[in-house]
């Protein structure tokens, strides 16, 4: 089977999506002839023309403005916002207009479009290139919010949010276009094309939304993560030895709660890792939701590992990344209470 990075492998499933449907198309900030600022969209201009895939000016709002009159007339856009952080001023066409069109018109529209934008930290871009707004978009009914860790994930994420009649914020951790990181910043990273999740088949398959994976069984404690931060927590368990059951949700809207209860009742405790922001972040909806349906079941409080409650620091970078001390120390604490 062929590896890929996860550049190539979200460029594949455009591909694939859209040599299947030729109401698939493709658009954003020199995502045509340029192919992107990270290349996920290079050579597909070149393959379906200007008319499928094309270059938008730099106007966030009319881009997805125009997404949502395209899907509403017939056509299945997957448009392109250059970094997550450029999202704000398209976030009122996103939440107003495209997750509510199926409900205030009775079913009688839909809107079928996919929002890719690469996410987080690590690459120094500072507080205006490293966000992680995800849970702007899981307090929006009528959007859903996918998160991929790894370009087999991608790949099958991706086709499936094209193919959904609904609008999908896809998230992509650029720390993880060219390969999983774990946290340790002065170490060499390992390529995908090294690692068992980099192997991509070739042509169609989709992963579901809404359906968590298991990427270490465990006994002792239950780590949610996403994106990342799955590679941190996997270096912070192998770190402390602690028998950790690591779960990707993959996707966070619609949420695969099933596989995290049965999880967090098997081991009693539970540790949430993500990189954006503590206060209203998506770690408190988990850990609500894990608190009301597996009280009974806890031997410790659920513990929160996440970013500081700062702009995203350039000179403080590692400081402000939860990495796998932060993580470790979690765990231990989690283990000891």
């Amino acid at each position: 089977m062929p590896r890929r990075t996860m550049i190539e492998a979200i460029r594949d499933a455009m591909d694939v999506s859209m040599g299947r449907d030729e109401r698939v198309v493709v658009f954003g900030e020199d995502v045509g002839f340029f192919g992107g600022v990270f290349r996920c969209t290079q050579g597909l201009q070149a393959k379906y023309g200007k008319s499928r895939c094309f270059d938008a000016p730099i106007n966030e709002s009319g881009i997805v403005g125009s997404a949502i009159g395209m899907a509403a007339y017939g056509l299945k856009p997957c448009v392109e916002i250059q970094f997550a952080d450029y999202m704000y001023p398209a976030y009122d066409q996103l939440t107003q207009e495209a997750a509510r069109l199926r409900y205030r018109s009775n079913g009688d529209f839909t809107c079928p479009i996919v929002v890719r934008m690469p996410t987080g930290g690590g690459i120094f871009g500072g507080q205006t290139h490293s966000q992680s707004p995800e849970a702007l978009f899981t307090h929006v009914s009528g959007l859903k919010t996918v998160v991929p860790s790894n370009p087999h994930d991608a790949k099958g994420l991706l086709i499936a949010a094209i193919e959904d009649p609904d609008p999908v914020i896809f998230l992509e951790p650029k720390r993880l276009y060219n390969g999983p990181f774990d946290g340790h910043h002065d170490r060499p990273v390992t390529p995908w094309s090294k690692h068992e999740l980099g192997e991509v088949a070739d042509g169609h398959y989709t992963v579901p939304l809404g359906k968590a994976a298991i990427r270490r069984a465990g006994s002792a404690v239950t780590v949610l993560a996403y994106g990342t931060m799955v590679y941190v927590a996997q270096a912070a368990v192998e770190e402390t030895g602690i028998d950790a059951e690591i779960i990707d949700l993959r996707t966070l809207l619609p949420l695969d709660l099933d596989t995290i209860v049965a999880s967090v009742k098997k081991t009693g405790r539970c540790v949430i890792v993500h990189e954006a922001t503590l206060t209203s972040g998506f770690g408190a909806e988990l850990s609500a939701l894990v608190q009301e349906t597996c009280f009974y079941h806890l031997e410790a409080p659920v513990t929160r590992v996440a970013g500081w409650d700062t702009p995203y620091p350039h000179a403080q970078e590692w400081d402000y990344f939860p990495g796998p001390a932060r993580v470790g120390r979690a765990l231990l604490e989690t283990m000891g209470a």
